[in-house]
């Protein structure tokens, strides 16, 4: 399918998969997305800023760099901020068309249902689009898709309105004649307030009076806050709307000044917010911000995980807002295609961007429209399963990456990079076809795709290699097994009991299985092994301390609801006492912290202790209520009048023996020896599995223990 994409101030047209329906989501074939004027044309320009004017603008991304330098260094940090600089991305967050597929827990909707949809990142300007079920909303039959692709925009509009509070025969500015703008006036309009439209731009202002305004200013020719008083019987407007774009705090100034006493303003648009007292004091002028469509955005359990808010508490979500400007619509009290002023085919992607762009006609809304044929263009390919294979007879071996995140592209990417003579990255599959097509074309890949079913069937895969979000490793795991295929997969192996039951009963039925790794990459660190290579000789157990500090991570960070960061995070800890110690764990015990507020959650705040066979003890802190200056990970292993200290991979000392000693100034982790231990347990150099099943079995049971 075609996808557009804006890469250093350039509008491009990429060819990519089309993307798989995941839970609580739908697939929608495109017919018209709309194009943001102010959003997205401001985003082509940043795309073509240098790093350090983009610096300067954003200084806290300055912070960022700095924390990035002193984890990974320099040659790491410089590439992933050039990546990020190179790195084209999606556009667009309003669309209209036909859906397709959805996952079963969707209600409410049908393949051929047309619907208009919501949301960055989601509904984009593509022949196809994924988007979560609460940004969907089903289209009246009176609505065109012309008209509902400008639905989102609409509902930005609506969202303003409501949060001004304007009531039938009151006052009502709206300072911005764009498309929020004049959707603005209509709703005002149809909800019987008198509206007064404020913009420099003579045609737009036209279009404002015609499209129902009582009174239009140009405050370029005229006092417009003097003309607002004399229009609104010498008292002031009750609200105004500022739906503009502008650079200058003047004009949000001027908005003041245009309310009565105890009037209000509605921050929708774009401004430098530059209060000064005197505007906003002697009247006591409330200043309002309207966030986007409404209740729900930018609330992950909402929008991505499909929570929807209780109707009779949150009357009106974004979802709701869609709705009823699509209601509006139909009911001719909005009029959509007043103010659309071309059509633009995804082969002219470019030239809608361009005309868009222009300074001289000042265009309000341009559509892009998408070819409707029958059909997905990709089908799903069966499974076929193949002979399993635990050593590979090949030097280097065909990679199929699966998830394309951060993670995977700052980590493993350059590792497998650098080891292209022992692995090749043949395939990559992720739910955005665009990053995994982005990523197949840097690395010579042979194909990408959204479809895990086609990289299962693909004889030519020789190891699955999965780094998507925890709570689809245990089925993923399963399926690539299943298919005869070797899995690496990043921590955690599973999040519930059923998954990891099924792993576990797959290998007790197979005689000769298939390789299965998972993302333990501590116990490979050149520190680690130092470390189990000193206390191998012991005779008595170990007494081992161990500190993560983790970090604060928001209440709707996707960890929570995806078995947590003691089933996601301390699990590497765990297994690096495994291996350490290297007995059973046959006695666990944890305790959690009791915030007294509920900023901080027990959950991402234990500390508990492992007994193992041996009678070796480790201690593990794991907590997030810690300073971030301080170092993430620190390990003291006691054990026989001897001590070692670990300090974040980057140190080792050791107390009362003679063993080698780091002191270097980036962290180790041994990801890229993991990835070596791979290899040769693959080509059959090593023998058995990298961690014996055993031990992966336990340590996730631990983790859901504690």
């Amino acid at each position: 399918m075609k996808q557009v994409i804006v890469k250093k101030g350039t509008v491009i047209n990429e060819e990519v998969p089309v993307p798989a329906v995941e839970t609580g989501y739908v697939l929608i074939r495109v017919a018209f997305s709309c194009i943001s004027a102010g959003t997205e044309i401001s985003g082509i320009r940043d795309t073509n800023k240098s790093i350090l004017t983009k610096a300067m603008e954003k200084p806290e991304k300055v912070r960022q760099v700095l924390n990035m330098l002193s984890q990974r260094g320099i040659k790491s940090t410089l590439r992933q901020v050039k990546d990020l600089d190179d790195t084209g991305r999606p556009s667009g967050y309003s669309v209209s068309g036909t859906v397709v597929e959805l996952a079963p827990d969707v209600k409410n909707l049908k393949p051929g249902d047309r619907v208009a949809a919501a949301g960055g990142g989601y509904a984009i300007h593509a022949e196809y689009v994924l988007v979560p079920k609460n940004l969907v909303v089903k289209i009246p039959d009176r609505v065109t898709l012309q008209e509902a692709s400008a639905a989102t925009i609409g509902a930005i509009a609506l969202h303003g309105a409501r949060r001004a509070s304007l009531s039938i025969g009151e006052f009502g500015v709206v300072v911005g004649c764009g498309i929020i703008g004049l959707f603005t006036i209509q709703i005002l309009k149809a909800a019987g307030v008198k509206v007064a439209a404020v913009e420099i731009n003579e045609r737009r202002l036209e279009m404002a009076h015609k499209l129902g305004a009582d009174l239009t200013i140009n405050p370029s020719h005229e006092d417009a806050a003097e003309k607002v008083k004399q229009w609104s019987e010498g008292m002031g407007a009750d609200a105004v709307l500022f739906t503009a774009a502008v650079k200058s705090p003047e004009p949000l100034a001027e908005a003041f000044r245009m309310c009565r006493r105890k009037g209000r303003v509605v921050l929708v648009g774009s401004v430098p917010i530059e209060i000064k007292r005197e505007d906003i004091y002697p009247n006591e002028i409330d200043f309002l911000i309207s966030t986007s469509y409404g209740p729900g955005r930018y609330d992950k359990n909402y929008e991505e995980g499909g929570h929807d808010y209780p109707y009779p508490y949150v009357r009106w979500t974004e979802q709701r807002n869609i709705g009823e400007f699509l209601s509006l619509v139909s009911k001719k009290l909005v009029d959509v295609q007043a103010i659309i002023d071309r059509t633009f085919s995804i082969e002219k992607s470019a030239e809608a961007f361009e005309f868009l762009s222009s300074d001289a006609s000042k265009p309000l809304v341009v559509l892009i429209e998408y070819p409707q044929e029958n059909g997905v263009a990709e089908k799903t390919v069966p499974v076929t399963k193949h002979d399993s294979h635990k050593i590979v007879n090949k030097d280097t071996l065909n990679v199929a990456v699966v998830g394309t995140g951060s993670f995977f592209k700052n980590v493993h990417l350059p590792n497998l990079q650098s080891l292209k003579d022992k692995f090749k990255i043949y395939a990559v599959m992720s739910r955005k076809g665009y990053d995994a097509k982005l990523i197949a074309d840097q690395n010579g890949a042979s194909y990408s795709t959204t479809d895990y079913q086609q990289i299962l069937s693909d004889p030519e895969v020789d190891l699955v290699f999965i780094c998507t979000r925890h709570a689809s490793h245990g089925s993923m795991t399963l399926q690539a097994l299943e298919a005869g295929k070797h899995v690496f997969v990043e921590k955690p192996l599973a999040v519930n009991r059923d998954e990891i039951d099924a792993i576990e009963e797959f290998f007790k039925k197979m005689e000769n299985p298939p390789l299965l790794m998972v993302g333990y990459n501590r116990r490979y660190s050149k520190f680690s092994r130092e470390i189990k290579k000193a206390v191998s000789g012991r005779i008595n157990p170990l007494f081992i301390r161990y500190r993560m500090n983790a970090g604060y991570l928001k209440p709707d960070h996707w960890i929570f609801s995806e078995g947590g960061r003691i089933i996601g995070e301390a699990c590497h800890i765990i297994d690096l006492m495994q291996y350490l110690v290297g007995y059973p764990v046959i006695e666990i015990s944890s305790s959690e912290l009791t915030p007294a507020t509920e900023y901080y959650s027990p959950e991402d705040n234990k500390s508990f202790t492992l007994k193992f066979e041996d009678g070796s003890l480790a201690v593990i802190d794991y907590f997030s209520c810690g300073n971030n200056n301080l170092s993430k990970e620190f390990m003291e292993v006691h054990f026989e009048n001897k001590s070692i200290v670990m300090d974040d991979y980057k140190k080792l000392k050791p107390y009362g023996l003679k063993m080698k000693q780091y002191n270097q100034t980036v962290s180790d982790k041994g990801h890229l020896d993991e990835l070596i231990e791979l290899y040769n347990h693959l080509t059959g150099q090593s023998k058995g599995f990298p961690v014996d099943l055993d031990s992966l079995f336990q340590n996730v049971f631990i983790t859901f223990s504690i």
